[in-house]
């Protein structure tokens, strides 16, 4: 096999362009392919607006599975999570009467408790997350039922309050204001993670646990925080899908939970590949809306959805692991290459007479 070294420089160029932007290229080159199949309905402004508006709650699921996952942990009460926020709030609002911005603003604060009550198994109980999360994920589920008795959640003749409706059927820009939302999220995680201190003593976590511990990093409390960051997003999109669904179904959040995780994962090939980040989730969450809107107007059977989520998340975990090894494998080989060589001593060695 050759050497880096021994490639041509267009070769190693065009390698390293593949790797951060070949998941946006895909997305930009699925959209012309849908846009030449279907050019009366796919490329129009009602189609894209469309896309924008279903997907934000999804996307915003994906941001937030993705935090813990920069720790090596991964959250699989977000689904629960989400169904028992929506159903709270409307709860809230509808039964309690409460004004709407105090029982959104208990809701997501409500959903940080759980996410620290998941951080505190996770890291004081010793639980893996998978367990620990999936465990909670069916009290959250049983806490769910509790609340509505089974039954959905619906206003009365007056309806909700336009303004709390408004939080996701509004316009900004011309477009729907949850895309904003989703924007605004992938912002401030991509500082957080990329840019502030914070973020990297995650990425220190999710590489080496150990070594995190032995620089002086508190493990045990930033992991903690990450599953509170994670909840409280589900908390939000909770909230935006009261907002849109204007009824409380105790059923509704597992759907959402394949999805989130097929673009946390598949986000992390992407931009910064072989680690999770909040663009790369974007541009994940972006092909999966291309794609799942494209299959759509061709006119698959329901039951293509599950297909495409299912295999894209199997590909995706390959993918993940694939630039995570790729990522280990050159930052070896860049240490080797730093690493200073003995000279060689090329003197006689004398013998005593």
């Amino acid at each position: 096999m050759a050497s880096d070294a021994a490639r041509p420089a267009g070769g190693r160029h065009l390698g390293q362009l593949v790797g951060p932007y070949g998941l946006l290229v895909l997305a930009v080159a699925l959209f012309v392919v849908f846009s030449l199949i279907l050019p009366g309905t796919f490329p129009t402004l009602t189609n894209i607006t469309s896309i924008l508006s279903n997907q934000a709650i999804p996307a915003m699921l994906a941001l937030g599975a993705m935090i813990p996952i920069v720790t090596g942990k991964f959250d699989l009460s977000m689904g629960y999570g989400l169904g028992l926020a929506h159903v709270m709030t409307m709860q809230l609002v509808v039964n309690g009467g409460w004004p709407w911005p105090l029982a959104c603003l208990t809701v997501i604060a409500g959903a940080g408790l759980v996410g620290a009550v998941n951080g505190a198994l996770v890291e004081f109980a010793q639980i893996d997350s998978f367990i620990a999360t999936l465990g909670t994920g069916s009290v959250l589920y049983a806490v769910t039922g509790w609340v509505t008795g089974g039954a959905r959640i619906v206003p009365g003749p007056t309806g909700l309050p336009p303004s709390f409706t408004d939080l996701y059927d509004s316009k900004f820009l011309g477009l729907p204001v949850a895309a904003t939302y989703v924007v605004v999220v992938t912002v401030l995680l991509w500082v957080l993670l990329e840019r502030l201190p914070f973020g990297r003593y995650l990425y220190v976590i999710g590489s080496n646990t150990r070594a995190a511990n032995l620089v002086g990093i508190p493990t045990r409390r930033y992991v903690i925080l990450a599953f509170v960051g994670s909840a409280a997003v589900t908390g939000v999109a909770g909230v935006l899908l009261a907002a849109q669904q204007q009824i409380g179904n105790p059923s509704v959040g597992l759907d959402y939970l394949l999805p989130a995780f097929v673009g946390a994962l598949l986000g992390s090939t992407a931009i910064r590949p072989g680690r999770a980040n909040a663009i790369g989730t974007l541009v994940a969450v972006t092909i999966l809306a291309i794609g799942l809107s494209g299959i759509g107007q061709l006119g698959a059977q329901f039951w293509v959805t599950p297909l495409f989520n299912g295999v894209t998340l199997v590909v995706a975990v390959g993918l993940a692991g694939y630039s995570a090894r790729r990522r280990l494998r050159a930052g070896a080989a860049a240490t080797r290459a730093s690493a200073p060589v003995a000279p060689a001593n090329d003197d006689p060695v004398s013998t005593p007479a």
